[in-house]
């Protein structure tokens, strides 16, 4: 590949099933890129598009080459149904054998020498007599892999080339990458960074954009440490199969009746003098239903979350049922407390002590700042799975006040979790974070919605910025 291939706000359409959306992508002769991102974010559409396919919408795209060496699930399927075609022949009582593996690999062979180095030392060899239709899932990928390494292609794209391959093959198909580094520019397709080939010098990650498109989210120079990290957590928390530990029996709190809300305001009004903040609001939040609170400055969206925690010296002059209480009956804020976990700007700014970050996820078992108590061997084992939850088992002894600003919001928001409790509210929990660190917070966020203890509270000033998992929505509007 002698010229770069760039894409200028392009946008394409694959039969009208599914869109890649205003993509904005540059690549260099000299670099190796892998595409990753979550299910259905179009990772091999994009591969695809630098084969030529799709219909472009809109945008430019320029310094395609002309010899595109291509593996994928999609051309593999492709090649199988042509031949699969070739039954047609029975109407006239000639039975097809379809095409043989030796004409699959040797016709049209750019370079013969290099493609019998790689049928033996892929295994082939005794296969080339065989129909190709006839091959083992397995083995007809490492056709396919043969067809494109020996076609001498301009810009190799390998759509998840380690899948079905054992130990031995893998380890030889990763020799022979890394030996051709200097002369074909490499675009892979991987859901797993821990397959991520030495050589690979950038990475792009994909989202979803609506129910049938994907974007380009993130584009990252794997020599920028810090970013790389980053996206690893990012992508960890959005593939992981991991779920939300389980509390410590030992911190269990009370049942509530299942068949209570966890919250009921009815016509809960605040007001200052004659100003009126908040004006007869009915809210009910049932558990297992995940809210968004949304409004601008002063719509009364603290003032109606202080109500709830019973902060606000207005609580007891409205009509609250919280968690079995009704306001103003005898119970203490700590009765109520209990089953609230909250995370928010100012708490953060309050964490300042210089603990590890295992003790902030376990200080949640104590609803302390630092920890002042000696924890028991249960409470370090949840918190080792939320690290790891995290991405962050690493970090485990890190100080807490030496990590990013993102990654102590997700460390907090673990520290309310700790014990599951019924109601999570996180008050613009993405307030003050760049766009990366925002992703990862929202990833976790989607997480605990995913859950079935603990139903969250989701503030933010914009409505439109939704999270998967929550479904009902309030949005406040400012008094004039």
């Amino acid at each position: 590949m002698d010229s770069r291939i760039c894409l200028e706000n392009f946008s394409v359409n694959f039969d009208e099933r599914f869109h890649l959306n205003n993509i904005d992508w540059t690549i260099e002769p000299s670099q190796h890129w892998v595409i990753t991102g979550t299910n259905g974010s179009g990772k091999s559409a994009l591969a695809a598009v630098l084969a030529g396919v799709g219909e472009m919408e809109s945008g430019q795209i320029s310094g395609l080459p002309s010899r595109v060496g291509l593996v994928s699930f999609e051309a593999q399927a492709e090649l199988i149904a042509k031949e699969l075609k070739k039954d047609d022949a029975d109407i006239m009582d000639v039975i097809a054998i379809g095409t043989p593996v030796q004409e699959m690999i040797f016709e049209n062979c750019a370079d013969p020498e290099l493609a019998a180095e790689l049928v033996e030392k892929f295994g082939l060899s005794h296969l080339l007599d065989r129909a190709f239709r006839k091959l083992s899932t397995g083995e007809t990928r490492k056709v396919m892999l043969i067809r494109a390494l020996s076609s001498k292609p301009d810009l190799l794209i390998l759509d998840e080339p380690f899948d079905g391959l054992d130990a031995d093959t893998l380890a030889m198909l990763q020799q022979h990458l890394a030996s051709i580094i200097d002369t074909t520019p490499m675009v892979m397709v991987l859901n797993r960074f821990d397959e991520m080939p030495s050589f690979i010098t950038h990475v792009a990650y994909l989202e979803k954009d609506g129910h049938d498109g994907g974007k380009l989210a993130f584009k990252v120079d794997r020599k920028d440490e810090s970013a790389f990290a980053e996206l690893y957590q990012l992508l960890h928390l959005k593939t992981t199969d991991l779920q939300v530990p389980e509390t410590d029996p030992a911190s269990k709190l009370p049942a509530l009746d299942p068949q209570q809300p966890l919250v009921k305001l009815t016509d809960a009004t605040i007001k200052y003098d004659d100003t009126v903040i908040v004006d007869k609001l009915n809210w009910t939040i049932e558990p297992g239903k995940h809210w968004q609170l949304s409004g601008p400055n002063g719509s009364g969206k603290t003032g109606v979350l202080s109500l709830i925690t019973g902060d606000h010296p207005q609580c007891y002059v409205n009509d609250i049922f919280v968690f079995g209480f009704q306001r103003g009956n005898g119970e203490s804020i700590w009765q109520i407390k209990q089953f609230i976990g909250y995370v928010s700007t100012s708490l953060q700014w309050e964490y300042r002590v210089s603990v590890s970050c295992k003790n902030v996820i376990i200080s949640g078992f104590y609803d302390s700042i630092g920890m002042y108590t000696k924890s028991t061997d249960s409470q370090k084992k949840i918190a080792d799975e939320w690290l790891a939850l995290l991405g962050m088992s690493d970090r485990a002894d890190q100080p807490f006040n030496k990590l990013s600003y993102g990654d102590q919001r997700l460390l907090l928001i673990a520290r309310a979790m700790v014990k599951h409790p019924p109601l999570l509210i996180l008050d613009e929990p993405c307030l003050g974070l760049d766009d990366m660190n925002r992703q990862l917070v929202l990833a976790l966020i989607e997480k605990i919605c995913a859950g079935k203890e603990t139903t969250v509270l989701y503030v933010n000033h914009h409505a439109e910025d939704q999270i998967a998992g929550i479904e009902n929505y309030l949005a406040l509007q400012k008094n004039a």
